[in-house]
Parts: C-alpha cells; sequence; structure tokens
C-alpha cells in the first residue's frame, strides 16, 4: 500500500493511496509512505523516484543493521524498531529516503509511529511542519520513546523473579531468567546501533537539516544512552539473581549433604557391629552368653547418643 501526502506550489495540501496521476514537480514538498508494499508497488523506488539500486536492495532484504549512507541529492536511513509480540520482543526495520522537498518510508508491516505522525501531520492547517526532518524527527522520537516500557516491563518482571512471592520452582526461575537475558540481548543489539546511528548523525558535516534542530536530536541520542545503561544495568541484575540462585542452591545442596553425613556417621559404627555378629562363627563366645542381645543394643545405643552429643557440641546442626 502506498501512502502520498503533498503540498503543492499554490500551498493546496493533497493526500493519496497511491502514486497514479500524481506529478511530483507540481509538489513544492511530499511524503510518499510505502507499507507492505507490493512488488509493483516497490518498482517505483527505482522508475519514479530513481533510488540507488543499493538503497533499493536494503529496502527489499529486511534487518539491515541501523545506519546511515550518502547519496548525491538524498539521505538513505535504516531504523530499528521493537515490538512486544506474545511475550516475544521482535524486530521490525523502517527505511527512510531523506531529500531536501521530500520524505519516502518503506516498512513492511504496519507501524504505529508512522501512523501517530502522519495523522498529526494531515490535521495541521499550516505547513510550518511540513519538513522532512521534522517528519524524521517525530518518527524516530516516538520509536525511541516506544523502548522505555519494554525496559520498564523486564524490570518489573526481574523484581518478581527476585522476590519470587510465588514461590516456583528454581528450575522454573531459571528458565524465565534465562529468557529475560536473551530478551535484554535483542534490546540491547537494537538500541546500541541506534545510539551509534544518532551520534554518526549529529557528528555528520552534511546533514543542515540535523544541525539546525541538534538539540532535538541531541535529546534522542540522550534516551539512547539512558536506555543502553538501562539494558547493560538490568543485564547485571540478571546475573546477580542468577548467582543468587545458584548460591541458594548450593546451600540447600550442603544441608541436604550434611544431614545425609551425619545420619551415615552415626550408622557406621552400628553396622560394623552388626556386621561383627551377623558373621555367626562357631567360637564367638558371645553369641551364647545369656545377656549378650540386650548388651550389644545397649552399646549401640550409647554410640549414638554420644556420637550425635558430639555433632551439636560442634556445631553440624546449625544451618
Amino acid at each position: 500500500m502506498i501512502k502520498f501526502m503533498g503540498i503543492t506550489k499554490e500551498n493546496n495540501v493533497t493526500i493519496k493511496s497511491s502514486l497514479n496521476n500524481i506529478s511530483l514537480p507540481d509538489y513544492k514538498w511530499y511524503w510518499v509512505d510505502f507499507q507492505e508494499p507490493t512488488n509493483e508497488e516497490i518498482s517505483h523506488l527505482a522508475d519514479t523516484f530513481h533510488f540507488h539500486p543499493l538503497a533499493i536492495e536494503d529496502c527489499i532484504h529486511r534487518m539491515q543493521r541501523p545506519k546511515l549512507d550518502y547519496y548525491d541529492d538524498y539521505t538513505f536511513y535504516v531504523i530499528h524498531l521493537l515490538q512486544e509480540d506474545e511475550q516475544e520482543i521482535s524486530k521490525a526495520e523502517l527505511d527512510f529516503f531523506i531529500g531536501e522537498n521530500y520524505v519516502v518510508s518503506f516498512h513492511h508491516q504496519p507501524l504505529t509511529e508512522i501512523d501517530q505522525v502522519w495523522n498529526r501531520l494531515a490535521g495541521q492547517e499550516e505547513e510550518g511542519n511540513w519538513d522532512s526532518y521534522y517528519v524524521l524527527y517525530e518518527v524516530f522520537d516516538k520509536i525511541v520513546d516506544s523502548y522505555f516500557p519494554l525496559i520498564y516491563q523486564i524490570e518489573d518482571k526481574l523484581d518478581m523473579l527476585d522476590d519470587n512471592k510465588e514461590n516456583k520452582s528454581m528450575n522454573l526461575l531459571m528458565n524465565e531468567l534465562f529468557d529475560t537475558r536473551h530478551m535484554l540481548l535483542n534490546i540491547r543489539h537494537t538500541i546500541n546501533p541506534m545510539r551509534d546511528l544518532l551520534y554518526r548523525m549529529l557528528n555528520s558535516h552534511h546533514l543542515d537539516g540535523i544541525r539546525e534542530r541538534r538539540e532535538y536530536f541531541s535529546d534522542i541520542y540522550d534516551h539512547l544512552l539512558k536506555l543502553s545503561e538501562m539494558v547493560l544495568s538490568n543485564r547485571e541484575l540478571t546475573s546477580d539473581i542468577r548467582d543468587n540462585y545458584l548460591s541458594l542452591n548450593s546451600h540447600q545442596t550442603n544441608n541436604v549433604m550434611k544431614v545425609l553425613t551425619i545420619i551415615t556417621s552415626i550408622f557406621a559404627p552400628l553396622t560394623f557391629i552388626a556386621g561383627i555378629y551377623g558373621m555367626n562363627f562357631e567360637n564367638m563366645p558371645e553369641l551364647t552368653w545369656k545377656y549378650s542381645y540386650f548388651v550389644t543394643i545397649g552399646f549401640m545405643v550409647v554410640i549414638s547418643i554420644t556420637m550425635y552429643a558430639w555433632f551439636k557440641k560442634k556445631g553440624w546442626f546449625r544451618s
């Protein structure tokens, strides 16, 4: 689907759902949005706008790294978005061709950020904001702002994992924790390249539109720095929680082993005595003694009580 929005040289606003019967030289500024385009619609990139084949190829082949490419009379941008789908975070790509008097956006799925800026621009009566880098800034800003709710959700989830008020099993907690670490890794692989892209844009000497709005794009860059720090701190938090789980599991295992060791230590001499008198040799005088059974049992009880008291004195029963 193609959407067209433009302002003619007579200051008339035109909004259409295709490029049919549109003469681009008649417009002093326009924005063309390619959303889930067909192959026929994609051909407009080369036939109508005459964009470079490499830029068109980057649009068609998804998930290019966020980047900025300079061409003769336009600049090509690749921007990444994060979308939450069924408790999973997926990436989406948005491509921009920014010229002096036009914007061409290209994406393979509907994007709320594009629709919001489009509707805002279409609802304005004045043409003050009909500017290419205004559109780029507004879309960029909304994309970066959409990252924050995802990070906040992950922080809330980490708090729940740390508290474990539902008394989940250790295996379930570890699985959820590693899923969260994987989500943070995906977010980091999006935010850091976007941060590098903004840094390059702010320090470029070829982008007059960026320099004129430097304070606005610098604000987006500051947000990306904050997001990068949040992702890093949350990944460190997951490492701390993981180490705490492993330490707790090791502590519980040690307590179980300690109890088993105490039981084994107490029964070892009893087993030794029972083994001796279970051999049934003929020349064992204790076998014919009238009170040998009761004396042996009493001796085993004394040994058990003595060893229990000694272990308790040594503090083996302390947690």
